[in-house]
């Protein structure tokens, strides 16, 4: 029986992405986006708080260059990925940590600031209209 490795996202991005370039121009963007489970009240009174987990997304080459150029912090976004867990050893610990390598990502909010064209962002492109979606291709 064959498995399923897949994961879908809807979340807020929680700073930047922080983007560089490996051996031969390989782009990888990396970024943390917060999911949020709203609070409610028990019938019988008591409030459950609302409860954030913050998510390790990862983007590769031309996702990755797309991410540099129009995510920035507090966009909601769509991610569709795998997880992939990394282990390595610092300081005689190991350590691990699991990520969504994306594949697909939208963009569903952008904050004020960005909604007025692209001169807010790091790199503008003059007169192009901001993409909503990208994917790996």
């Amino acid at each position: 029986m064959s498995s399923v490795n897949k994961v879908i996202l809807i979340g807020n991005v929680g700073s930047d992405p922080e983007v560089r370039y490996l051996d031969r121009g390989v782009c990888i963007a990396n970024f943390n986006l917060a999911t949020t489970e709203r609070g409610y009240t028990m019938q019988n009174g008591t409030q459950v708080p609302d409860h954030t987990d913050w998510h390790a997304i990862v983007l590769w080459r031309n996702l990755a260059e797309w991410a540099e150029r129009y995510v920035r912090k507090s966009m909601k976004l769509y991610v569709e990925g795998k997880l992939q867990t990394r282990t390595w050893e610092k300081d005689g610990q190991i350590r691990r940590k699991t990520e969504v390598i994306a594949e697909n990502v939208q963009i569903l909010y952008r904050p004020e600031q960005y909604r007025n064209g692209v001169e807010s962002l790091k790199k503008p492109v003059e007169h192009e209209e901001l993409p909503e979606q990208a994917a790996i291709t």
